[in-house]
C-alpha cells in the first residue's frame, strides 16, 4: 500500500486500523541470556514480534525471581516498547490483553505516551489532547504483584557513550560497586567503559531488535518519529536491576532536560529524561513494579554547561566520547547536526580551539552553513532542535563566555555573527558564577549520592 496523501493520513489510518493490541509477550531463560519477545497486532492485519535480549552475567540473581516476577518486568518493557509500533497508525483504541492494568495506571501511561509522543504530534501536525488521543482497554483478569526482592546497595550506571554518563561513572566508580549497562552497545559506549577501566565482566549489555515490518511501514509513508526511548532504557534499566541484584540505577539527566523544545508550550524532545518522568515513573515503579528498586539522574541538579567544565577536566575521554546521533553508529562526528554544533559551543568556554578542532575535525564556529541551527540554539527561532541539547541560556552563557577568552581580533563566523546579534546584547551581562554553580534541588538524589556529587564539583572546578 503506497500513501501519498499526507493531509489525511492520521485520520485514515485510525479508521483503517481502530485497534491496536497488545497480544502476548514470551520470557526464554537460556544458559547466557534471557529473551524478551512481544506480539502486536494492528486490527489482526499486521502483526509485529520485536525482541530485547539481555545477556547473562555470572554475577546476577535470576534464580531469586519467581516466573510471576518476571512476568512483571517482561509486561511492563512491553507496555514501552509497543508505543514505537502504535504510532504508525496511531490507532484510537489500545487493547491490552496479557495483565490487568487499574484505571491508576491506565491514567500514567496515557500521560508517558502523550508527553513521550509530543515531537511526533507536533511535526506530523497531528491536533490531539491528552484525554482522548487513545483508549486503552485492559480486558485480562490476571493481575501482576509488586516484586519483593533482595537487593544489594551498588549502582547500574547507564551508558551511552557521551559526556554525561563519564561523568557519573568518574564520581562514582570509588563509592560503590558499579556495574555499567549498554543497551545496544556501539563503539562509543565500548570504549568509555574500557577507557574508565571496567572488564567486560563488569559490564551489562541488553540488545533490542526492531521488527523489520515497522521498517517497511515507514518506508511505504506510514506515521514515524521519535518516541521516547529513555522511557523504554527506563524499564529495561530496571528489569536488569531486578536480576543482578542491585538497588540503584544512576541516569546521567541534567536539569537542561526540563526545558520545553518549543518555548511555551510541553513539547519536549526530552521528555522521558525530564524530571517530570522521573517523578513520575519512580512512583510508579514503586507502587507496582518494585519498591526496593531506586531510579534516580545523578546528573539531575547540574546544568550541560556545568557538565562540560567537569569533563573538560577528563582529557582521557576526549578521543573516545561521542555526541552525534548522526555519526554513532560509525563513531564519527558528522559536523553538521545540532548535537555537534551544541556540543562544540558547551565545551568552548572550556577546552581549547586546538583541541576541539582535534576532537570534531575542524572549527564548526567557521561553518556557514550550521548559521541555522546556531540560530535555533541561541533562541532567535522559536523552536530549539529537537535533540538531547542544553538551554537556551547556557548556550548564549557558552558563547558569551568564549568570546570573552578569545584572544583574537577576528572571530570566527558563528561567534562574530553572535557578538553582533541581540542575543549578545541580552546575555554579555550574565552572571556567569551563578550559572556555573547552580545546584538545582529538585531531584532524587537523597543525602549518600547529593554528598557524592557536591563533594566532587568542589573538587573538580
Amino acid at each position: 500500500m503506497e500513501i501519498k496523501d499526507k493531509g489525511t493520513i492520521f485520520f485514515s489510518f485510525r479508521k483503517q486500523y481502530p485497534h491496536f493490541v497488545y497480544e502476548k509477550y514470551t520470557i526464554i531463560k537460556a544458559k547466557k541470556s534471557i529473551h524478551l519477545s512481544f506480539e502486536f497486532k494492528l486490527s489482526d492485519e499486521i502483526v509485529f514480534k520485536p525482541e530485547i535480549k539481555i545477556s547473562i552475567r555470572n554475577f546476577f540473581h535470576v534464580e531469586d525471581l519467581s516466573d510471576s516476577d518476571l512476568n512483571n518486568f517482561a509486561f511492563h518493557v512491553g507496555m514501552i516498547e509497543l508505543i514505537s509500533y502504535w504510532k504508525a497508525t496511531c490507532s484510537p483504541q489500545i487493547i491490552v490483553r496479557p495483565n490487568k492494568l487499574n484505571e491508576d495506571q491506565i491514567k500514567w501511561w496515557k500521560k508517558v505516551y502523550f508527553f513521550g509522543l509530543g515531537e511526533f504530534f507536533y511535526l506530523n501536525n497531528i491536533k490531539v489532547d491528552q484525554e482522548n488521543f487513545v483508549d486503552i482497554v485492559s480486558n485480562s483478569d490476571f493481575e501482576l504483584k509488586p516484586v519483593l526482592i533482595p537487593l544489594k546497595n551498588s549502582i547500574i550506571v547507564p551508558i551511552g557513550g557521551g559526556k554525561d554518563s563519564i561523568i557519573s561513572l568518574e564520581m562514582l566508580k570509588n563509592k560503590k560497586q558499579i556495574y555499567p549497562f549498554l543497551l545496544n552497545p556501539i563503539k562509543s559506549s565500548l570504549n568509555t567503559v574500557k577507557k574508565a577501566g571496567f572488564s567486560k565482566d563488569e559490564l551489562i549489555t541488553a540488545s533490542r531488535l526492531i521488527d523489520p515490518k515497522l521498517l517497511e511501514l515507514n518506508k511505504k509513508g506510514y506515521l514515524n518519529g521519535h518516541t521516547p526511548f529513555s522511557a523504554l532504557l527506563a524499564f529495561v534499566s530496571v528489569f536488569i536491576a531486578a536480576l543482578s541484584g542491585v538497588k540503584n540505577i544512576a541516569l546521567s539527566n541534567e536539569s537542561s532536560a526540563n526545558e520545553a523544545t518549543i518555548i511555551n508550550t510541553k513539547i519536549n524532545h526530552q521528555y522521558s529524561k525530564s524530571i517530570d518522568f522521573e517523578a513520575d515513573f519512580r512512583k510508579y515503579v514503586s507502587k507496582y513494579i518494585s519498591k526496593d528498586i531506586n531510579y534516580f539522574s545523578f546528573l539531575r541538579p547540574l546544568s550541560e554547561l556545568q557538565i562540560a567544565n567537569l569533563f573538560s577536566g577528563f582529557p582521557k575521554y576526549f578521543p573516545v566520547f561521542r555526541s552525534c546521533n548522526v555519526g554513532s553508529q560509525k563513531g564519527i562526528w558528522c559536523g553538521q547536526c545540532p548535537k555537534c554544533l551544541f556540543t562544540f559551543i558547551i565545551f568552548s568556554p572550556f577546552i581549547s580551539q586546538n583541541e576541539l578542532v582535534n576532537i570534531f575535525g575542524k572549527n564548526l564556529f567557521d561553518d556557514k552553513n550550521l548559521l541555522t541551527i546556531f540560530n535555533q540554539l541561541i533562541g532567535i527561532d522559536k523552536e530549539k532542535p529537537f535533540e538531547c541539547v542544553g538551554t537556551t541560556e547556557e548556550v548564549n552563557a557558552a558563547l558569551v563566555l568564549t568570546i570573552n577568552k578569545q584572544a583574537v581580533e577576528e572571530l570566527p563566523f558563528l561567534l562574530n555573527y553572535y557578538k553582533n546579534s541581540p542575543q549578545y546584547k541580552n546575555y554579555k551581562n550574565i552572571e556567569i558564577e551563578k550559572v556555573l554553580n547552580n545546584f538545582d534541588e529538585n531531584n532524587y538524589l537523597g543525602n549518600g549520592f547529593s554528598n557524592v556529587l557536591t563533594e566532587n564539583l568542589g573538587q573538580w572546578k
